[in-house]
């Protein structure tokens, strides 16, 4: 395949996850669904962050899955999608599992981040966070997915249940 081709191919990619951005910006703020008889639906921090995660996850699988279908296994286009490919599903179980580990310390919700960077981001939902509390949230996550402190950002986001 030619550079030129690659170049539009990956073009093409890029423009396509801007135009899903917009779209989901748009969406997002054109307000809450109401239900029956007017009640609107009340909207959690974490179920919004969740879905837009999910949305965004799915679109770079989307992507991924076009590379892979557009060049041969041998190539080093299909191998690096592949593994950005595997990344990805580790990255959501270790992110599910945190979630879980932390609803299961007591916590009534909680969201981690996981990205390409070193730092893994985790919103408790809690008015606010003790230093036991941090202490217990640090240890389990250092036992069970062998993360260091320094490199846990807890941040308490206080969202009615």
């Amino acid at each position: 395949m030619s550079n030129t081709k690659k170049i539009a191919l990956m073009s093409t990619l890029v423009l396509l996850l801007a135009v899903t951005a917009v779209f989901n910006f748009v969406l997002a703020g054109m307000g809450s669904p109401s239900v029956d008889a007017g009640a609107s639906v009340k909207v959690n921090y974490f179920t919004t962050y969740r879905s837009e995660r999910n949305t965004t996850r799915s679109e770079e699988f989307v992507q991924l899955d076009s590379v892979i279908a557009a060049y041969t296994a041998d190539t080093e286009e299909y191998i690096a999608a592949v593994q950005r490919k595997q990344e990805l599903v580790e990255l959501m179980e270790d992110e599910l599992v945190m979630e879980t580990v932390l609803k299961a310390m007591g916590f009534s919700d909680a969201a981690v981040a996981i990205g390409d960077s070193e730092y893994i981001n985790i919103f408790i939902n809690s008015n606010e966070l003790t230093a036991d509390m941090l202490t217990k949230i640090h240890f389990a996550l250092e036992v069970e997915q062998k993360v260091r402190e320094g490199n846990i950002i807890i941040m308490p986001v206080y969202a009615e249940s």
